[in-house]
C-alpha cells in the first residue's frame, strides 16, 4: 500500500461512505493492518486480505461506537539519526 491509498468503510444502516485511512506493514511473512483514525488491527496473509480483514474489524468497531468521533489523520515524515552501535 502506497502512502496515497485509502479504504472505504461503509456505514450499515447509513448512506454515507468514510475513507479511512491504514498503515500495511509485513511482519514475519504476514500483513499487519493498522486503522489510523480508529486504532483498530487485523492482518493477513496478503495485504488484500489484511485490508478486507481490517474493513470488516472497522465496521464492526464503528457498528458498536456510532457516535465515535473518527479523529483526523496526517500522514508526517520525520528524520532519526543512525544507531549506535554497541560494539
Amino acid at each position: 500500500m502506497s502512502r496515497d491509498e485509502t479504504f472505504i468503510i461503509s456505514g450499515k444502516g447509513n448512506c454515507s461512505m468514510r475513507t479511512l485511512s491504514a498503515i500495511v506493514v509485513k511482519e514475519k511473512g504476514i500483513y499487519v493492518a493498522n486503522c489510523l483514525e480508529t486504532g483498530t488491527f487485523s492482518q493477513g496473509r496478503t495485504m488484500k486480505e489484511a485490508i478486507k480483514n481490517l474493513r470488516e474489524a472497522t465496521e464492526l468497531y464503528l457498528e458498536e461506537r456510532p457516535s465515535k468521533r473518527l479523529s483526523k489523520s496526517k500522514l508526517v515524515s520525520f528524520e532519526v539519526g543512525p544507531h549506535v552501535s554497541s560494539a
